[in-house]
Order: structure tokens, then C-alpha cells, then sequence
């Protein structure tokens, strides 16, 4: 082709030799440009690649980062970075050094999980945790989606002590609700984010073992199951092979009540969980900005005991109470630090992971 262009380009030059000298200049000027001889604009003209750390990420780094990544180099310079990047980058890798191999617990719900955008963000940050080495579990929720199917079907349900009263009916349908779509749904976006990502049940091999709960003030629970052993090895095998397990909670019963369906608290799945893998951390996404006092201010730290006084006077009620309760219950079982997040925040696992840097303080 190159050849038959030239024999053409002769002809044209003979017939039209004004005309074709501009347009050999021309040509061997783009040609230089391509190869990388000529600089494309006089701005990237003083840009080296090795200058590159000057333009980082404005608020939506997450974006930004993933832009760059398909974006011709000659465009770069489109991006501008603040002052403190190489803080934050330093930040970043204490951070990813300390967690590299590590693993993290991550229960998934509320807002994150129904708003296009925080959803899009949440399977982002998990690929982007696998990709810097770090091992990610993630345990969903789906109480609208569920609220929305027994609605639909004309099933009644309500809560008591934070915790919903399940009907065999009511569990037949968090069942389909959880592990036939909410599941595969979030397994699939982990993996079109660049990740690896298995959705699994916690009746698949025996994941989750659960007996009856029994609610300490009386009240009739149904199909409410209290985890009793966690298949560790399952988990570590799909970890292992650098994919992220994403477990709905419904457990199964143990021996004679083997094909029993449990409903469990996805913050109590995740706590457990998190517990007997000995994780690194847990998180847990919440609709709130964390624990907060009676003043509905945040408290930025708590210890196991604060907790237990927290939530005797009362400061902590509701769908609070499983969140704290199994988060302490996590770190008396051996997992470094337990996390309230806000997960209206855009990108707020990535944050609160790697913010905090080595030492695992969190995003504030």
C-alpha cells in the first residue's frame, strides 16, 4: 500500500510540484508528530512523562484515574493536580503495603446499593482493592429490593429489635430476592469494573451454619438464623485464586435442619464472617454518617466497652444495634479494626480503606 501511495505521490509531484512540496511538508511533519519526534502542541512540549505527578486527581479521582488510563498521553494535560499528591500517594501506598494479602470484610447496603451512581463507585473500589492486592469480601443487604418484592407478592413482614421477623414465606422471598438478583447483580458489576468477582449463597456449600435466633426480649423471630459456623475454606479457596466472594445472606440449617432456609442480619453475616477469617477489617455501609450521640453528632472512635453503655442509656437504638454489636463481637474475635461508614459518600470504601494509610485510622 505504502509503495503504490508513492508511485501516486511521483505523479502528483510532477504534475504539481508547487502544490506538492507544501504537501510533502505537511505529511513528513505529521509523519515526525506520530512517530514522537515533534511535540503534538507546544504545551506538551515541556510535559516529560517523568512530570507526569505534577496533574493529579481533583475530587473525582476515581474517574479521572480510570480516563486516564484509555486517554492518549498527548491529552493529559487536561488534568490538574492538587499540591498534596505526592501526601496522598504516599498515603496510598502505606496503606496498600500494610493491607497487600490482607483481608477485608465489606457489608454492602442501604443507599450504595439503589443509587446508580454509589453502586457504579462500590464495584469500582472493590476491583481497585483487588488490583493493589488486597483480598475483599463482600456480604449485601437488599432490604428496599426485598421491602419492594413482598409488597408486590402481598406479603407482610415487620421488624423487631433491628432485626426482621421472617415467615417461611417472607424467607422464600428474601431468598429470591437476594441470591437470584441483588447477587449476581453486584458480582457482574465487580467484574465489568475490572475485577473478579463470585456470587454465592450462604447455603452454597454450607457457608453459613445457622441455628434459630432467639431474641433476648421475647420476641417470635421465625426464620431468623443465628450463625453458628462459617466455611472459612471456601472462602479462602476463591481469595486464593484472587476473586472476591460476594455472600447474600441466607444460611442453611445444620444436621436434621439441613434444608431449612435462615434469613440472617446481613451486619451480623458480615461481622461473623469477618471474625472467623480474622480479616484485617470490616466495614459496615450505612444510609447515616456513622454512630452518633445523643446530640446526633458523630463520634469519630469508640472502644468494645463505649459500646455497651452507648447501647444501654439508649444512645444506640434500632438497626444501629446489630451494626455495633457484631463490629465489636469482630474485633474480640481477632479482626484489626471495625468501620461505620457512611456509603452515601461516593467512593466510600475506597476512602475509608486507604485514607487512614498504615495505620488504619480511616477516612475521618
Amino acid at each position: 500500500i505504502i509503495i503504490t501511495n508513492l508511485i501516486k505521490m511521483k505523479t502528483f509531484f510532477q504534475t504539481h510540484a508547487f502544490f506538492s512540496i507544501v504537501f510533502l511538508t505537511l505529511t513528513l511533519s505529521s509523519w515526525r508528530t506520530v512517530m514522537g519526534f515533534v511535540p503534538l502542541s507546544t504545551t506538551t512540549t515541556t510535559t516529560k512523562i517523568s512530570s507526569l505527578k505534577r496533574y493529579a486527581a481533583p475530587e473525582n479521582f476515581a474517574d479521572v484515574a480510570k480516563t486516564i488510563t484509555t486517554t492518549k498521553i498527548s491529552s493529559l494535560t487536561r488534568y490538574a493536580a492538587p499540591e498534596n499528591f505526592a501526601d496522598v500517594a504516599k498515603t496510598i501506598a502505606s496503606a496498600t503495603g500494610e493491607l497487600k494479602g490482607k483481608t477485608i470484610v465489606v457489608k454492602y447496603g442501604g443507599n450504595a446499593m439503589t443509587s446508580p451512581e454509589l453502586k457504579a463507585g462500590f464495584c469500582q473500589d472493590v476491583a481497585t482493592l483487588q488490583n493493589l492486592g488486597i483480598r475483599v469480601v463482600v456480604v449485601h443487604g437488599g432490604g428496599p429490593q426485598i421491602n419492594a418484592m413482598l409488597e408486590k407478592v402481598g406479603v407482610e413482614s415487620r421488624f423487631e429489635g433491628g432485626m426482621r421477623v421472617s415467615s417461611k414465606d417472607v424467607v422464600e422471598v428474601a431468598e429470591m430476592v437476594l441470591c437470584g438478583s441483588v447477587n449476581k447483580e453486584i458480582s457482574s458489576a465487580i467484574c465489568s469494573a475490572g475485577g473478579k468477582a463470585i456470587g454465592l449463597s450462604g447455603r452454597d456449600d454450607s457457608l453459613l451454619q445457622c441455628t434459630k435466633k432467639i431474641n433476648k426480649d421475647g420476641y417470635e423471630l421465625g426464620f431468623v438464623g443465628e450463625v453458628d459456623t462459617v466455611n472459612t475454606k471456601l472462602l479462602n479457596d476463591l481469595l486464593d485464586l484472587g476473586i472476591c466472594p460476594v455472600v447474600s445472606p441466607i444460611g442453611t440449617g445444620i444436621g436434621d435442619e439441613k434444608d431449612i432456609a435462615y434469613n440472617v442480619n446481613a451486619d451480623v453475616a458480615a461481622g461473623r464472617i469477618a471474625g472467623e477469617l480474622r480479616a484485617s477489617r470490616v466495614l459496615f455501609l450505612t444510609d447515616i454518617a456513622g454512630v452518633l450521640n445523643k446530640e446526633m453528632n458523630l463520634i469519630p472512635k469508640l472502644s468494645c466497652s463505649d459500646v455497651e453503655a452507648l447501647i444501654e442509656d439508649e444512645t444506640i437504638t434500632g438497626g444501629m444495634i446489630p451494626k455495633v454489636s457484631y463490629a465489636t463481637s469482630a474485633v474480640n474475635l481477632g479482626v484489626g479494626g471495625a468501620f461505620i461508614t457512611d456509603g452515601r459518600v461516593p467512593h466510600a470504601l475506597l476512602k475509608e480503606v486507604l485514607a487512614g494509610g498504615a495505620a488504619g485510622t480511616g477516612s475521618g
